[in-house]
Protein backbone atom coordinates (compact mmCIF):
# COMPACT_ATOMS: atom_id res chain seq x y z
CA UNK A 1 0.00 0.00 0.00
CA UNK A 2 2.20 3.00 -1.06
CA UNK A 3 -0.29 5.95 -0.47
CA UNK A 4 -0.29 6.76 3.07
CA UNK A 5 -3.69 5.38 4.87
CA UNK A 6 -6.70 7.48 5.73
CA UNK A 7 -7.93 5.13 8.87
CA UNK A 8 -5.54 4.31 11.89
CA UNK A 9 -8.54 2.04 12.95
CA UNK A 10 -11.26 0.21 10.88
CA UNK A 11 -14.31 -2.33 11.49
CA UNK A 12 -14.32 -4.72 7.95
CA UNK A 13 -17.80 -5.94 8.03
CA UNK A 14 -17.79 -8.91 5.52
CA UNK A 15 -21.07 -10.78 4.14
CA UNK A 16 -21.17 -14.63 4.72
CA UNK A 17 -22.04 -14.67 0.79
CA UNK A 18 -18.95 -12.67 0.02
CA UNK A 19 -16.93 -15.87 1.34
CA UNK A 20 -19.09 -18.02 -0.92
CA UNK A 21 -18.64 -16.28 -3.75
CA UNK A 22 -21.69 -18.24 -5.92
CA UNK A 23 -19.31 -21.82 -5.91
CA UNK A 24 -21.05 -24.72 -4.58
CA UNK A 25 -19.45 -24.67 -1.70
CA UNK A 26 -20.01 -22.52 1.09
CA UNK A 27 -16.45 -21.19 1.13
CA UNK A 28 -14.05 -19.99 -1.49
CA UNK A 29 -11.04 -20.19 -0.16
CA UNK A 30 -8.86 -18.55 -3.15
CA UNK A 31 -11.43 -15.50 -2.29
CA UNK A 32 -10.43 -15.76 1.50
CA UNK A 33 -6.79 -15.82 0.47
CA UNK A 34 -7.34 -12.72 -1.22
CA UNK A 35 -9.10 -10.87 1.34
CA UNK A 36 -6.04 -11.59 4.16
CA UNK A 37 -3.48 -10.88 1.42
CA UNK A 38 -5.24 -7.62 1.76
CA UNK A 39 -5.37 -7.09 5.60
CA UNK A 40 -1.86 -8.55 5.68
CA UNK A 41 -1.01 -4.65 3.60
CA UNK A 42 -3.54 -2.99 5.60
CA UNK A 43 -1.15 -4.45 8.62
CA UNK A 44 1.84 -3.60 7.54
CA UNK A 45 0.91 -0.31 6.50
CA UNK A 46 -0.10 0.49 10.20
CA UNK A 47 -3.47 0.41 9.56
CA UNK A 48 -5.25 -1.44 12.83
CA UNK A 49 -7.90 -4.24 11.60
CA UNK A 50 -10.69 -5.26 13.21
CA UNK A 51 -13.07 -7.53 10.78
CA UNK A 52 -16.71 -9.06 11.49
CA UNK A 53 -17.96 -11.83 8.87
CA UNK A 54 -21.53 -12.48 8.60
CA UNK A 55 -23.13 -16.01 7.84
CA UNK A 56 -25.06 -15.88 5.36
CA UNK A 57 -23.06 -18.66 3.19
CA UNK A 58 -24.07 -21.25 5.95
CA UNK A 59 -27.04 -20.35 7.66
CA UNK A 60 -29.56 -17.40 8.71
CA UNK A 61 -31.51 -17.01 12.01
CA UNK A 62 -34.87 -15.92 9.40
CA UNK A 63 -33.88 -19.57 7.68
CA UNK A 64 -35.60 -21.22 10.77
CA UNK A 65 -39.17 -21.56 9.71
CA UNK A 66 -41.33 -22.97 12.63
CA UNK A 67 -37.54 -22.91 14.86
CA UNK A 68 -37.81 -21.35 17.55
CA UNK A 69 -36.27 -18.27 16.80
CA UNK A 70 -33.07 -18.09 19.84
CA UNK A 71 -32.25 -21.70 18.69
CA UNK A 72 -32.03 -20.51 14.95
CA UNK A 73 -30.46 -17.34 15.92
CA UNK A 74 -28.03 -19.03 18.18
CA UNK A 75 -27.06 -21.79 15.11
CA UNK A 76 -26.33 -18.19 13.15
CA UNK A 77 -23.54 -17.27 15.92
CA UNK A 78 -21.93 -20.17 15.37
CA UNK A 79 -21.89 -19.71 11.58
CA UNK A 80 -19.88 -16.89 12.00
CA UNK A 81 -17.43 -18.27 14.24
CA UNK A 82 -16.95 -21.05 11.39
CA UNK A 83 -16.19 -18.18 8.75
CA UNK A 84 -14.07 -16.27 11.36
CA UNK A 85 -12.23 -19.69 11.85
CA UNK A 86 -11.76 -19.82 7.53
CA UNK A 87 -10.20 -16.24 7.60
CA UNK A 88 -7.88 -17.19 10.63
CA UNK A 89 -6.46 -19.82 8.92
CA UNK A 90 -5.87 -17.83 5.99
CA UNK A 91 -4.05 -15.02 7.67
CA UNK A 92 -2.01 -17.42 9.28
CA UNK A 93 -0.89 -19.46 6.09
CA UNK A 94 0.57 -15.66 5.13
CA UNK A 95 2.53 -14.81 8.84
CA UNK A 96 -0.48 -12.57 9.80
CA UNK A 97 -0.76 -12.21 13.74
CA UNK A 98 -4.48 -12.46 14.45
CA UNK A 99 -7.06 -13.62 17.05
CA UNK A 100 -10.50 -14.41 16.65
CA UNK A 101 -13.10 -12.88 20.05
CA UNK A 102 -16.40 -14.49 20.67
CA UNK A 103 -19.56 -12.59 21.85
CA UNK A 104 -20.19 -15.98 23.86
CA UNK A 105 -17.90 -18.46 25.96
CA UNK A 106 -15.89 -20.90 23.91
CA UNK A 107 -12.61 -21.35 24.53
CA UNK A 108 -9.98 -22.72 22.91
CA UNK A 109 -12.06 -21.46 19.91
CA UNK A 110 -11.71 -18.24 20.48
CA UNK A 111 -11.20 -15.73 23.15
CA UNK A 112 -14.36 -14.09 24.82
CA UNK A 113 -14.51 -10.54 24.12
CA UNK A 114 -13.92 -7.51 26.05
CA UNK A 115 -13.38 -4.26 24.70
CA UNK A 116 -10.35 -3.55 26.54
CA UNK A 117 -8.71 -7.05 24.80
CA UNK A 118 -9.82 -6.55 21.48
CA UNK A 119 -8.06 -2.96 21.96
CA UNK A 120 -4.72 -4.21 23.46
CA UNK A 121 -4.56 -7.21 20.44
CA UNK A 122 -5.36 -4.22 17.69
CA UNK A 123 -2.70 -2.38 19.02
CA UNK A 124 0.08 -5.33 19.06
CA UNK A 125 -0.58 -5.60 15.51
CA UNK A 126 -3.31 -7.97 15.25
CA UNK A 127 -6.04 -8.18 13.07
CA UNK A 128 -8.83 -8.52 15.75
CA UNK A 129 -11.81 -11.32 13.73
CA UNK A 130 -14.76 -10.62 16.22
CA UNK A 131 -17.66 -13.55 16.03
CA UNK A 132 -20.42 -14.47 17.19
CA UNK A 133 -22.62 -11.69 16.51
CA UNK A 134 -23.78 -9.41 19.78
CA UNK A 135 -23.63 -12.75 21.52
CA UNK A 136 -27.99 -12.71 21.60
CA UNK A 137 -30.74 -13.49 19.48
CA UNK A 138 -32.71 -11.01 17.79
CA UNK A 139 -29.62 -9.04 16.25
CA UNK A 140 -27.94 -8.71 13.49
CA UNK A 141 -24.13 -9.55 12.29
CA UNK A 142 -24.81 -5.35 10.99
CA UNK A 143 -25.71 -4.82 14.16
CA UNK A 144 -23.30 -6.98 15.82
CA UNK A 145 -21.03 -4.68 13.43
CA UNK A 146 -21.81 -1.15 14.76
CA UNK A 147 -21.22 -2.45 18.22
CA UNK A 148 -18.10 -3.41 17.73
CA UNK A 149 -17.25 -0.74 15.78
CA UNK A 150 -18.01 1.73 18.91
CA UNK A 151 -16.87 -0.64 21.46
CA UNK A 152 -13.39 -0.50 19.64
CA UNK A 153 -13.43 2.79 18.95
CA UNK A 154 -13.27 2.70 14.87
CA UNK A 155 -12.70 5.24 12.11
CA UNK A 156 -15.05 3.99 10.00
CA UNK A 157 -17.08 0.47 9.20
CA UNK A 158 -16.03 -0.65 6.06
CA UNK A 159 -18.98 -2.66 4.61
CA UNK A 160 -18.19 -4.67 1.57
CA UNK A 161 -20.65 -6.24 -0.58
CA UNK A 162 -21.42 -7.03 -4.03
CA UNK A 163 -23.16 -4.45 -5.22
CA UNK A 164 -20.67 -0.82 -5.47
CA UNK A 165 -22.16 1.48 -3.09
CA UNK A 166 -26.09 2.55 -2.25
CA UNK A 167 -28.72 3.02 -5.14
CA UNK A 168 -32.16 4.88 -4.92
CA UNK A 169 -33.46 1.53 -5.81
CA UNK A 170 -32.05 -1.70 -6.10
CA UNK A 171 -29.81 -1.79 -9.14
CA UNK A 172 -30.44 -5.47 -9.96
CA UNK A 173 -33.75 -4.47 -10.23
CA UNK A 174 -34.29 -1.44 -11.34
CA UNK A 175 -32.17 -0.13 -14.51
CA UNK A 176 -32.88 3.53 -13.91
CA UNK A 177 -31.23 3.27 -10.16
CA UNK A 178 -28.79 5.66 -9.38
CA UNK A 179 -25.99 5.60 -7.05
CA UNK A 180 -24.89 8.26 -4.49
CA UNK A 181 -21.95 9.58 -3.72
CA UNK A 182 -22.34 10.23 -0.05
CA UNK A 183 -25.57 9.96 2.12
CA UNK A 184 -26.90 11.43 5.35
CA UNK A 185 -28.35 8.55 7.76
CA UNK A 186 -31.43 10.84 7.78
CA UNK A 187 -31.77 10.82 4.32
CA UNK A 188 -31.17 6.70 4.17
CA UNK A 189 -34.09 6.56 7.35
CA UNK A 190 -36.87 9.51 5.13
CA UNK A 191 -35.67 6.89 1.85
CA UNK A 192 -36.17 3.80 3.29
CA UNK A 193 -33.21 2.17 2.00
CA UNK A 194 -31.79 -1.37 3.27
CA UNK A 195 -28.27 -0.59 3.92
CA UNK A 196 -28.31 -2.12 7.48
CA UNK A 197 -30.89 -2.93 9.78
CA UNK A 198 -32.25 0.01 11.27
CA UNK A 199 -31.03 -1.02 14.64
CA UNK A 200 -27.48 -0.46 13.46
CA UNK A 201 -27.63 2.12 11.29
CA UNK A 202 -29.18 4.10 14.66
CA UNK A 203 -26.34 3.00 16.52
CA UNK A 204 -23.90 4.22 13.91
CA UNK A 205 -25.57 7.48 13.56
CA UNK A 206 -25.77 8.09 17.22
CA UNK A 207 -21.90 6.81 17.97
CA UNK A 208 -21.11 9.33 14.96
CA UNK A 209 -19.48 6.07 13.17
CA UNK A 210 -19.22 6.97 9.19
CA UNK A 211 -20.19 3.58 7.26
CA UNK A 212 -18.62 3.08 3.63
CA UNK A 213 -20.89 0.87 1.12
CA UNK A 214 -18.48 -0.68 -1.24
CA UNK A 215 -17.92 -3.28 -3.68
CA UNK A 216 -15.83 -6.17 -2.00
CA UNK A 217 -15.86 -8.09 -5.54
CA UNK A 218 -13.69 -6.10 -7.01
CA UNK A 219 -10.20 -6.27 -6.73
CA UNK A 220 -8.04 -3.30 -5.59
CA UNK A 221 -11.40 -2.23 -4.22
CA UNK A 222 -10.44 -2.63 -0.31
CA UNK A 223 -7.02 -1.11 -1.25
CA UNK A 224 -8.80 1.76 -2.51
CA UNK A 225 -10.83 2.58 0.12
CA UNK A 226 -8.14 2.28 3.18
CA UNK A 227 -6.05 5.08 0.50
CA UNK A 228 -8.97 7.51 0.77
CA UNK A 229 -10.04 7.39 -2.50
CA UNK A 230 -13.89 8.03 -3.29
CA UNK A 231 -15.05 4.86 -4.68
CA UNK A 232 -18.82 3.20 -2.93
CA UNK A 233 -21.06 5.35 -0.79
CA UNK A 234 -19.92 7.21 2.50
CA UNK A 235 -22.72 7.40 4.72
CA UNK A 236 -22.32 10.09 7.74
CA UNK A 237 -23.63 13.14 9.05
Amino acid sequence: MNQQPKYRRILLKLSGEALARDKAGILDFDFITSVADVLKKCVDAGIQVGVIVGAGNIWRGRQGGSMDRVRADQMGMLATVINSLALSSALCAIGVKNRVLTAVRMEPIGDFFSKEKAIRLLEDGNVVIMSGGTGNPYFTTDTGSSLRGIEIEADVMLKGTRVDGIYTADPEKDSSATKFDEISFDEIYARGLKVMDLTATTMCKENNLPIIVFDMDTKGNLKKVLSGEKIGTLVWK
